[in-house]
């Protein structure tokens, strides 16, 4: 069993107007990676502007994170859109993202869907294809960007297909069904300190995903790295993500003293 490195992720900038959801420059220190809200499901430029410059100040990598153009939804539900026109849905929320990272001096590190769509893409190849090459649309020569999904789906098939670094995505706050399927919840509900702590810890001792039947399913698509997300919109946000990263840390920790 090769060793699994970990970082921690959390989808941000999710407020609007004078409407906040939680914690946002709480939880940028306790991440590595923030997927940025470009608009569609939520977010609008003021806050844009923030969150990009609360990452810039705790060090944080930026990516975008665009949804189905579903607000009322909060980009949870699912909606028919060919493949051309999801890649143009993506474009110009990454677009928007991208203005503000220039403003701050910061590249674009990755592009993970949200909510309904993460779903979809996962399940279909085709679609799949059209937000992967999203990425190759805003990398450059010297900063490539990544895509963030599912391991073993169609995310991570598009992304080697096309040629772009896939980063494979773990959830502490969702659970998972006997097959191994992301149950994406519209609304996320409380999640126990204990229940993440063994969720979190399976994962990178044991490389095995936690199901809702309390069984356990063999993490075994090839990898060698999973960041880990923990929702902003799951409440006890920031104790979550502070518990995960205290793993993660110490995850990384044994694992560079054991490479010396």
């Amino acid at each position: 069993m090769s060793p699994l490195r970990a970082s921690v992720n959390c989808d941000l900038g999710e407020g609007f107007s004078l409407y906040t959801l939680t914690d946002d420059e709480a939880l940028m220190k306790t991440i590595h990676l923030a997927n940025i809200a470009c608009g569609f499901h939520a977010s609008d430029f003021t806050i844009m502007d923030k969150t990009v410059q609360w990452a810039k100040e705790h060090s944080v990598l930026v990516g975008a994170h665009p949804s189905l153009p579903d607000r009322q939804g909060f980009g949870r539900r699912e909606m028919i859109m060919k493949p051309e026109e999801l890649i143009s849905c993506f474009v110009y929320q990454v677009g928007a993202l991208c203005g503000f990272l220039q403003k701050y001096g910061i590249v674009l590190n990755h592009i993970k869907p949200h909510g309904a769509i993460y779903g979809q893409t996962a399940r279909s190849d085709e679609l799949a294809r059209a937000v992967v090459s999203v990425c190759q649309i805003f990398s450059t020569i010297d900063h490539p960007v990544s895509f963030v999904g599912l391991a073993g789906t169609a995310h991570q098939r598009a992304a080697e297909d096309l040629g772009i670094k896939f980063i494979p995505e773990w959830f502490a706050d969702l659970e998972y069904s006997q097959s191994g399927e992301l149950l994406i919840t519209q609304v996320h509900d409380p999640v126990k300190p204990d229940v993440i702590r063994n969720r979190v810890e399976r994962l990178l001792k044991f490389h095995e995903i936690s199901t809702n039947a309390n069984t356990f399913i063999p993490l075994d698509y090839n990898i060698d790295e999973v960041t880990i997300c923990c929702h902003s919109d799951t409440p006890g946000a920031v104790k979550n993500a502070e518990l995960v990263k205290s793993i993660v840390d110490e995850n990384n920790y044994r694992l560079s003293r054991s490479s010396v």
